[in-house]
């Protein structure tokens, strides 16, 4: 689907389009990372996620795709977040833009009391503001921008190597005895060693 619509994302180096955020490449990946406004820090999942694509994102750069998360929080308040897990991706912020409502990863307070936002494809209850996604993007040599993919909710789970090594061992994920999915997972600097 052609983008046609304008986006102010913030960065480190000011306003960017949503063509800047390409950093001269073909290819983009957005890690849409739940970070809300008024969140003190970013979800745990998210983290967990984080805390793997933040060494490889140099690797896709040599195979023409950018990654950067993006984020509905202030600058500041990601930038806070980022140093305090030592990570080193580019993440933006786009407080003042409806990016992550058009690509179904934020919702509005009016779709909350509903009930019903579209997340992974469908019509559905969510039980907060902000949802997990990747949504991949393509610019041509004239410059125009296309969405090509967004994936949701455990269709993500192929992206985290933790997971796929968690797969590998004799335990597997371990999480059939948990009042829900990923409920053992920490931030990785709040796990008590």
């Amino acid at each position: 689907m052609k983008i046609d619509k304008t986006y102010a994302f913030h960065g480190p180096d000011g306003q960017e389009s949503l063509s800047d955020l390409f950093d001269g490449r073909s290819q983009l990946l957005i890690q849409h990372f739940m970070l809300g406004p008024d969140w003190q820090e970013g979800c745990p999942s998210c983290s967990f996620w984080a805390d793997g694509y933040d060494g490889f994102i140099v690797h896709l750069a040599h195979r023409d795709v950018t990654m950067v998360s993006v984020s509905r929080a202030p600058l500041a308040n990601i930038d806070a977040y980022r140093k305090r897990m030592g990570w080193s991706f580019k993440w933006v912020s786009l407080l003042d833009t409806d990016f992550n409502q058009d690509f179904n990863v934020s919702f509005t307070p009016e779709e909350i009391e509903k009930g019903e936002m579209v997340y992974n494809y469908r019509v559905t209850k969510f039980p907060a503001d902000e949802a997990p996604g990747a949504s991949d993007f393509y610019r041509n040599d004239s410059g125009d921008i296309f969405h090509t993919n967004s994936c949701y909710g455990r269709g993500l789970d192929i992206l985290n190597g933790a997971y796929n090594y968690l797969d590998l061992a004799p335990k597997g994920r371990d999480e059939d005895d948990l009042p829900f999915t990923m409920a053992w997972l920490k931030r990785h600097d709040q796990y008590e060693d």
